[in-house]
């Protein structure tokens, strides 16, 4: 029975034995420091079977830059896996993919926000297989992050850093140089680090020096080494500067030139890859560019006019570009060089935030009745509203960003295009 008292009011109060979830401040204080100290135990021992599985992989390649990356991530596991190595890689392009040994592709499943610690996961698979070689694409912005990447979670025995281009700028920026200075996070610890960029290049110097690095920059000799007729053989467009950058590895790695170069063209390429879709539609010829993935000014301003040289007798000439509301700095961008690009007869402004750089590149002084604002428009009405501006033969890039419409509208057009002619081979 409870014993009967008196409150300081002089009514009759019980006492009893405390409630279970009552504690002391001591008691409290014991558990939550007990808590935290078996989490990071836990921590402690899964860091350690991460360094555990980074020993147990020899060949570690940490791909970075502006542009590039997916493409420079297949072109380098398929020149290991031609070589006979067991090779895994993980590309985070237009979409997140696992390559296996064998080459087959995996979707890499988010349940939540992307993180970077998902490599870790990745690893682990590559160190289960007994990968001889791991080839992963840098998926972080902020800087200190992809510095974090490097020497926590990869540790790379060969960097890449593709280039370095004003990109995300409102992450990395605000110029250029910062870019550099943030890529270059991720440099290797006393390994090799490759870059094809040109213009920061004590930026690089500086960065392998402080890591006890070697760079091996590429200039436009290397790229020149490989032929016309040797890129022609890849079923997409490919850049040369990736290839270089690809057949670079491959050479520090002992694998000869032509086993390297013919593993590259069987890689399947990256779902954003730099393309060109040709379809016949009531007498009117398309071609189709996706230039979709290339969504800074300088890369895209680069496959508008590789674009148009390699279409000369396109007589409409159409942009497609796909903005992104929470991407207002890279609309502004575009808008701002858009006037003094080589001219399109229509330019389509697709996806949501178009108001930025339709309003930016009227200023810039690109005529309004050229632009087509479809903010919001679904895929089909978009589709059947480039059909509408084509001619008799014409030319359409889509350009800023493949997510959502971009995604859809290439699907379109593939879905869509002239039959190969027998021989034509696809590697996709």
């Amino acid at each position: 029975m409870p014993r009967a008292g008196r409150s300081a009011a002089g009514r009759p109060r019980l006492s009893g034995p405390r409630h279970p979830c009552e504690h002391s401040p001591v008691t409290l204080i014991l558990g939550l420091s007990l808590l935290v100290l078996f989490l990071i135990g836990l921590g402690l021992v899964e860091y350690a079977v991460h360094r555990r599985n980074l020993a147990s992989i020899p060949i570690r390649i940490h791909v970075n830059g502006t542009r590039g990356k997916s493409s420079v991530v297949r072109l380098v596991a398929a020149a290991l896996r031609a070589h006979g190595i067991v090779v895994y890689a993980k590309t985070t392009g237009s979409l997140a993919r696992m390559i296996a040994a064998d080459g087959t592709e995996f979707t890499i499943h988010r349940p939540g926000l992307t993180n970077v610690i998902e490599q870790r996961r990745i690893i682990g698979v590559a160190a289960a297989e007994r990968a001889e070689a791991i080839v992963l694409e840098c998926m972080a912005l902020q800087p200190k992050l992809q510095s974090l990447c490097e020497l926590k979670l990869i540790r790379s025995t060969h960097g890449v850093i593709c280039n370095a281009r004003p990109d995300h700028l409102e992450v990395m920026g605000p110029t250029e140089r910062d870019v550099a200075l943030a890529l270059l996070g991720t440099c290797p610890v006393n390994g090799t680090l490759f870059t094809a960029e040109r213009e920061h290049l004590p930026l690089f110097e500086e960065a392998c020096r402080d890591r006890g690095s070697k760079l091996v920059a590429l200039g436009p000799e290397q790229a020149d080494e490989i032929s016309d007729e040797e890129m022609e053989r890849f079923a997409y467009i490919e850049h040369k500067d990736n290839v270089a950058l690809a057949l670079a590895v491959a050479r520090d790695l002992g694998i000869p030139r032509h086993v390297a170069l013919n593993g590259m063209l069987h890689a399947r390429p990256d779902v954003g890859a730099l393309r060109e879709i040709e379809l016949e539609f009531f007498g009117r010829r398309v071609v189709f560019v996706n230039g979709f993935a290339a969504n800074d000014p300088v890369s895209t301003e680069r496959i508008w006019n590789l674009t148009l040289a390699r279409n000369p007798q396109a007589r409409t000439r159409i942009l497609v570009i796909n903005c992104r509301l929470d991407r207002p700095d890279r609309s502004r961008q575009l808008g701002e060089v858009l006037p003094s690009w080589a001219p399109a007869h229509h330019y389509l402004l697709v996806g949501t935030g178009t108001y930025a750089l339709a309003r930016t590149a009227v200023a810039a002084g690109l005529r309004p009745t050229l632009l087509t604002p479809l903010e919001g428009e679904s895929s089909p009405a978009v589709f059947e509203e480039i059909l509408g501006a084509c001619g008799r033969n014409s030319l359409v890039m889509g350009a800023g960003n493949i997510a959502g419409v971009g995604l859809d509208l290439l699907k379109f057009f593939q879905n869509r295009a002239t039959p190969r002619a027998e021989g034509e081979a696809d590697a996709a």
